[in-house]
């Protein structure tokens, strides 16, 4: 927490946040306990805290104002106000506001935060669901300004000796974090409780890369079994490396035939961007054989009824059954198509592009794959090596 003397040019113009730390704390030389907070999720915003320490010897954090709506100036009369008044006994936190003692957690989850979540995350479902299923139940009850750190970190806990995976554990814990983060900006809190506490951050991540037999006998179910739109589809995941409900949600007037290019919308991308995807000639060949284009808007579409398709899951655990990959998921399909990029000498650069990945760090993942390019490099050292 830097101490340094504020100015109002400062604090409106270099807010910033550290890009590796998600809050950041300036403190004020000229008023001792005057801070602004300032979020890496809101740059050049912050809000006005004055730090001291209550009847009770513990350290306080009293709320004053945001950085757009009070001046450098108000602030540290209003902190110097308060610093008076607890000089003669009094504690701020004492009175509460109105919001934070009439509402609980369980009505700020169901009147405020799944509402906003819905019409904000495209995985409102999944929050909507921990909600429901254990963090209401836990929490409910509870008025929101008498959440602690302690019950939070307990309840962290709690999950995982229940048996929970340490990534679910991890996506409660964050659903907290975030729906207090929203509570302090929308001022039913002056303080998130959930603020650092560490998540247990398992690397969880599966990749099944199939051999060339596997694959080959994949390839052979795929292009004889009788539920051919389920076939298709999955032919289509292997061919341009697309998530499943890129696949399901694409439309023909996404599909270029002449430049070979499926435009995805950033409505249907994961990182909500519009992104481009090659299509190779296997990838043409399967839109050929769909037979939607002109008579549907999409492409994937069930001959039963007539309907854009929505799940395939069940026929394809018959498939992969089928194949002698009873564990092959519908997204390894993904993790293949990158495999065979990397394994035939195309850059990260490249693999992390075509997949989509807004994040290099992502398509690291496939970096132990890329052996046979990285023996070509070494290789040219020996061309100039041999004449010695």
């Amino acid at each position: 927490m830097p101490v340094i003397q504020l100015t109002q040019p400062f604090v409106t113009s270099h807010l910033t946040c550290p890009e590796d730390k998600p809050r950041i704390e300036y403190c004020d030389q000229l008023v001792p306990g005057l801070y602004i907070e300032v979020r890496r999720t809101a740059p050049r915003k912050g809000t006005y805290y004055l730090r001291y320490k209550n009847p009770s010897g513990k350290t306080a954090h009293q709320r004053i104002g945001q950085t757009e709506q009070i001046s450098l100036h108000d602030a540290r009369r209003e902190a110097k106000q308060l610093k008076v008044q607890i000089s003669l006994g009094h504690d701020p936190k004492g009175v509460s506001t109105p919001n934070s003692v009439s509402i609980t957690f369980e009505d700020f989850m169901n009147q405020k935060y799944l509402p906003f979540a819905e019409q904000h995350k495209r995985s409102f479902r999944f929050d909507l669901s921990m909600s429901k299923l254990r963090l209401i139940p836990k929490f409910g009850h509870m008025p929101l300004n008498q959440l602690t750190r302690q019950q939070i970190q307990s309840f962290h806990t709690d999950l995982h000796h229940e048996g929970l995976a340490p990534a679910t554990c991890d996506h409660h814990l964050k659903l907290v974090r975030h729906a207090l983060n929203l509570a302090v900006d929308w001022g039913y809190l002056d303080r998130n409780p959930a603020d650092r506490i560490k998540l247990f951050k398992v690397d969880n991540r599966v990749e099944r890369f199939m051999t060339e037999g596997e694959q080959a006998r994949l390839i052979s179910v795929l292009r004889t079994d009788e539920n051919r739109t389920v076939c298709l589809i999955a032919l289509y995941l292997l061919c341009t490396g697309a998530r499943l409900n890129e696949a399901l949600n694409a439309t023909w007037d996404q599909i270029d035939r002449t430049n070979k290019v499926w435009r995805i919308p950033a409505s249907n991308s994961k990182s909500k961007r519009i992104r481009s995807v090659p299509l190779n000639p296997s990838a043409m060949e399967v839109l050929g054989r769909l037979g939607t284009d002109g008579n549907h808007q999409y492409l994937f579409v069930s001959s039963t009824t007539g309907d854009r398709v929505t799940t395939i899951h069940k026929v394809w655990h018959r498939i992969r059954k089928k194949a002698g990959l009873p564990k092959l998921r519908l997204h390894d399909l993904r993790h293949q198509y990158a495999s065979l990029l990397v394994n035939n000498g195309r850059t990260l650069y490249e693999v992390q592009h075509i997949l989509g990945h807004s994040n290099p760090v992502v398509t690291q993942r496939y970096a132990h794959l890329s052996t046979k390019a990285l023996q070509e490099a070494a290789a040219t050292v020996s061309l100039h090596l041999e004449p010695a």
